[in-house]
């Protein structure tokens, strides 16, 4: 049997912990802390990553549609719904008690926020299993277009105007429903994944670490004098547009080869969150939710306070990681269907 590589566990462990972090600090009021902020700014690809990966390890995006579609549903679409379902219900019954303290709701609600953004009311994050599904789709459905020959050529054409489809949708302020303007964006970084994986099964060793080491250190050095972030959460540029997207892609391809070749260990935690990252990310959210309006009904407020952000850091991690057997023995939580 092949050893399997622990790239991407680790990679993945890396963006769960840092999504889980950045919601708890927000959670507690120091998203804008200047180290926080340079954290963001040198991670801020992360999202982009499970594009990426999904196209790096997917072989199956044609065949019959019905049934691949069927599939993805059951995936992603049943946790989608179940998960926004269970955090819109914790949130709806602590709200009385976050209005009896602060007189409204923290967060300005509306009627069409799940239209709008495809995030759940108390498990926000769910967003990226819509956006996710529906990447899966479009790629489908690049994948068997038959109308112009060479159809390969048409097909890139197509995956290669994704970003600017994306970008366009951002200067129209995101007029799609359902955040989908992120897709298309989704959808050039997964087939960049399936390329990158041909590209690298044909360079050997030595010249895909020479390679990929380059672009790690390009993209230190663009990130420094020319940076850009792009927001996959709401399809969103930051800075120089043209930057946040060049550097992503740079990024993305000479992190992930270069620990791809040389290879990395185990790491036994990090690799550990990788492996199950479907648990930490659907979970996080609802217990996050659960801990704030608990202290806010015992009249005790964890903004600002960088001692509540310590403690509920260690709490959701270790209620996530007690989870993770429960939860991924039941296929409409954790997405994970008998083929």
């Amino acid at each position: 049997m092949k050893e399997r590589n622990h790239t991407f566990d680790f990679l993945c462990g890396i963006c769960i912990i840092r999504m889980i972090t950045l919601h708890t600090i927000t959670f507690c009021g120091h998203k804008g802390d200047d180290w926080w902020s340079t954290v963001m700014a040198w991670s801020f690809f992360f999202m982009c990553f499970f594009f990426f990966k999904a196209g790096y390890f997917n072989k199956t995006v044609s065949g019959d549609t019905k049934a691949y579609i069927k599939d993805k549903a059951k995936r992603l679409l049943v946790p989608y719904v179940v998960w926004g379902s269970i955090g819109f219900v914790v949130y709806m019954i602590y709200l009385p008690f976050e209005m009896k303290r602060y007189g409204n709701p923290i967060e300005p609600m509306s009627w069409d926020h799940l239209w709008r953004t495809s995030a759940f009311w108390g498990n926000e994050p769910v967003w990226f299993l819509f956006s996710f599904f529906s990447a899966y789709i479009l790629v489908h459905f690049i994948k068997k277009i038959h109308i112009i020959k060479p159809i390969s050529v048409f097909q890139t054409v197509v995956i290669l105007a994704c970003p600017f489809i994306s970008y366009f949708m951002w200067t129209l302020d995101n007029p799609l429903p359902m955040s989908l303007g992120n897709v298309f964006m989704g959808v050039f970084f997964f087939n960049m994944g399936r390329t990158w994986h041909w590209v690298l099964d044909h360079l050997n060793r030595r010249n895909a670490l020479l390679i990929c080491g380059t672009m790690i250190g390009v993209f230190v050095f663009l990130n420094i004098i020319w940076h850009g972030e792009y927001v996959m959460s709401t399809n969103r540029f930051e800075g120089n547009c043209l930057a946040a997207f060049i550097n992503t892609v740079i990024i993305l391809l000479g992190l992930s080869g270069f620990l791809l070749k040389l290879p990395i260990k185990h790491i036994p935690v990090i690799n550990y969150i990788g492996q199950h990252s479907m648990v930490y990310f659907v979970c996080h959210y609802p217990i996050l939710q659960f801990y704030r309006f608990t202290h806010i009904c015992f009249g005790h407020s964890i903004y600002g306070r960088y001692d509540d952000f310590i403690v509920l850091l260690v709490f959701v991690f270790c209620i996530c990681t007690w989870l993770v057997p429960y939860v991924e023995k039941v296929p409409y939580l954790s997405g994970r269907w008998k083929k």
